[in-house]
């Protein structure tokens, strides 16, 4: 199990729609991670599997698009982890010793958004 480096990517504008389904493919194709996931893949996650890290299933919490050809933050993908982190949508499965290390993680691009995230409230 392991949480991503914090890659400190650019922000996208804020307002910029969030489409998870539609980044995921985008990552993919800018990756080259089209047959299985790399490191470049990777840094768009804030959580994966490291023992399963070749599959794609093994990755959680996608955070970043592909905007003009660079992978970037979008602030609405943030939001959408840090919700999930507090139970949004089902929550996630993660192993408790991941779990401060994530919203870590995560509150990093929450200040640099210059919001709060929301388990800081």
């Amino acid at each position: 199990m392991a949480v991503t480096s914090f890659q400190d990517l650019p922000l996208a504008d804020r307002d910029r729609e969030w489409d998870g389904a539609a980044a995921e493919r985008r990552v993919r194709t800018w990756a080259d991670a089209e047959d299985e996931p790399n490191e470049r893949y990777r840094a768009a996650h804030v959580w994966y599997d490291a023992e399963k890290k070749q599959n794609f299933t093994a990755y959680k919490l996608l955070i970043a698009d592909v905007v003009d050809g660079s992978l970037t933050a979008v602030p609405r993908g943030v939001m959408a982890a840090g919700n999930v982190m507090q139970g949004s949508r089902g929550g996630v499965d993660l192993p408790a010793s991941d779990i401060d290390r994530v919203k870590s993680h995560l509150a990093k691009y929450y200040k640099k958004m210059g919001d709060t995230p929301p388990w800081g409230q």
